[in-house]
């Protein structure tokens, strides 16, 4: 478990929501250590949850397949190339982005990092039931997101899910009172 969260870490850029697609493949897809369900539940919970999106999936799903010490095992593979890449960075940064070929990468893994995120969201919203309270409650929030950053506009993400959390919760809710 240590070495597929430790490839995972290294060979990933971008941050968790880059990693999300390479965790759900190999986890759900390979390895089958969690379903799809609990791929999508985790990457929900760890999202609202406080810490790296990525660090909050490896330790759910380290703690799945073996308890703490799987949980452990997964975060450090996980964690643990970020930190030696970016220790080697910081010992020589001044001169890192000078350099041209490094530079062009960097330009490179932007590209490569937006197509891996939406290639995890495709991949969830494909996999996700199609209810009509959940697809509506995405449209809205992909149409909200839309408006804000094509209109600058300060929205936080975080005030869209409270949103969305807070409006799946009243239809829960009165779905319950009118049964």
């Amino acid at each position: 478990m240590f070495f597929t969260f430790m490839k995972i870490g290294a060979f990933t850029f971008g941050g968790g929501y880059a990693m999300i697609s390479i965790i759900e493949d190999i986890c759900v897809d390979k390895k089958q250590w969690i379903s799809h369900d609990d791929m999508m539940n985790v990457t929900i919970i760890a999202e609202s949850t406080p810490g790296p999106i990525a660090i909050n999936c490896a330790t759910f799903v380290g703690y799945q397949q073996a308890g703490l010490a799987g949980a452990l095992s997964a975060t450090l593979g996980v964690v643990l190339p970020s930190f030696f890449i970016i220790f080697l960075i910081s010992l020589f940064f001044e001169r890192f982005l000078e350099i041209r070929l490094i530079a062009n990468g960097f330009k490179g893994v932007k590209v490569a990092v937006g197509i891996l995120i939406w290639n995890g969201a495709v991949s969830m919203i494909k996999k996700m039931q199609k209810k009509a309270l959940p697809m509506a409650i995405m449209a809205g929030s992909f149409g909200a997101m839309v408006f804000i950053n094509l209109f600058s506009r300060n929205v936080s993400t975080v005030s869209l899910m409270l949103i969305a959390g807070a409006v799946s919760l009243t239809v829960f809710i009165l779905r319950d009172l009118y049964k």
